[in-house]
């Protein structure tokens, strides 16, 4: 018994050093706010959810490429990252015990719209309603509307593909994802949308990490092409799991697409360019009793 309180010691008294470091790694290298304090962690150990997980820490990048080189960090301390939007996820996904990303104070700018091709692109941190007020102006919106959208974000929305009151004018948000600029946790950094046949060859003549992933995707889509085509129920609403149908392709092999859902597990969004739609000009509720 006296050696098993012992070794809980040494356990504790390493994992407090190598969080410690961390955190000081962390300070120098990501310009951003270090939150390690008991205030923050038990501040984001939990969402909207009845689950509680406190964090190792939370990092509030100032830009994006922050939060990229905060990922750098952690992959050198070999610790779990997790992006968190709003923190309205009703199942636990924005708690972990990793090191949060939280985008919403600095990251949520509205990089650009093109009118003409009614797109924009977004950075993660964005809250919905944000979104929607700058491209009023335009008569634009983004279609997809959780009813959390004050304050949702739009990286979240990708996350666990958000779609809201409005689904059956707009679909989800996968069906609005037009790109995403993501980063791998290998930091491998693209923008991954819609690939022709052209472009995957040229991804694999170019080699590298990129031709690895795309060469993985397109083989796990290959060997179970049958079963992802008929096996993925048709229902206007699915959003668990994996959306490797977007991956045939009939569907373009659209890589951007396929992320969505995947709630931080794959990748870390860093710019979306989103597909928007008219702003209506009449709007009226009906209540079903």
């Amino acid at each position: 018994m006296t050696h098993t309180a012992l070794n809980n010691t040494a356990v504790t008294g390493w994992a407090e050093m190598s969080t410690a470091k961390l955190q000081a790694e962390l300070a120098a290298r990501v310009d951003g706010e270090i939150r390690f304090d008991p205030g923050t962690k038990g501040a984001y150990a939990q969402d909207a959810s009845n689950y509680r997980q406190v964090p190792i820490g939370v990092v509030v990048p100032r830009t994006v490429d922050a939060a990229v080189d905060a990922i750098a960090v952690c992959r050198d301390f070999d610790v779990p990252v997790l992006s968190r939007g709003g923190g309205t996820s009703l199942a636990g996904q924005c708690v972990n015990e990793a090191v949060v990303i939280d985008w919403t104070k600095y990251c949520h700018g509205l990089v650009s719209v093109d009118p003409e091709a009614r797109t924009a692109v977004l950075e993660p941190g964005m809250a919905l309603d944000q979104a929607n007020d700058a491209l009023a102006s335009r008569g634009l919106m983004v279609g997809p509307k959780p009813s959390t959208h004050v304050s949702c974000t739009i990286g979240g929305m990708i996350g666990n593909n958000s779609c809201g009151s409005t689904a059956q004018a707009y679909g989800k948000m996968v069906d609005a994802v037009r790109r995403l600029e993501v980063v791998t946790y290998g930091g491998l950094r693209m923008w991954v949308g819609e690939t022709s046949d052209e472009d995957y060859e040229k991804i694999i003549a170019a080699g590298g990490e990129k031709a690895e992933l795309y060469r993985g995707m397109r083989q796990l889509r290959d060997t179970h092409l049958k079963r992802i085509r008929t096996g993925y129920p048709q229902i206007p609403r699915r959003v668990s799991g994996y959306n490797l149908d977007s991956l045939l392709p009939e569907r373009g092999f659209h890589v951007a697409r396929a992320l969505v859902g995947s709630e931080s597990t794959l990748v870390t969004v860093l710019h979306a360019e989103i597909e928007l739609v008219e702003v209506p000009k009449h709007k009226s509720l009906v209540v079903l009793g």
